[in-house]
């Protein structure tokens, strides 16, 4: 018998004026936050940033702790993703996926709304609870 692989993953929320990113899956059926598999002589940190530019074109600065973890199952591997706030300073027009994704900007309940995945929705509605952001954010 195999072992399920574990893939780690780093993962940002982006947020501007009050309201979160989500951008969608290659697939375009599920919303998701800017997330993407760890990369040799890279921190999470670093992976986190690049992701948010390269599935949202987004570009900012990340809390330098990490705001909690969600795992996911996906092809019969093991997703643990390691998610930053991340405060957006610029959002381009034209991104490296901006072809793959659509891009949404959303305040915090109707960004909960949209995601199907248990663990992310619940990782966020405690994150935002925790950082007293969810009235802000609603």
């Amino acid at each position: 018998m195999t072992m399920p692989k574990r893939i780690l993953q780093a993962a940002a929320i982006p947020i501007l004026n009050n309201r979160i990113c989500l951008v969608t899956s290659t697939s375009g059926k599920r919303w998701v936050i800017p997330k993407g598999c760890l990369e040799p002589g890279k921190t999470r940190s670093e992976i986190a940033l690049q992701e948010a530019w390269e599935e949202a074109g987004l570009r900012g600065f990340l809390n330098p702790d990490p705001v909690g973890r969600y795992s996911y199952e996906k092809l019969g591997s093991t997703h643990r993703v390691t998610v930053f706030l991340m405060e957006v300073t610029a959002v381009a027009k034209d991104w490296p996926e901006r072809h793959l994704r659509r891009r949404s900007w959303l305040r915090l309940a109707r960004a909960l709304a949209r995601i199907t995945d248990d663990g992310l929705r619940g990782l966020l509605e405690a994150v935002f609870a925790e950082q007293g952001l969810d009235q802000a954010l609603r």
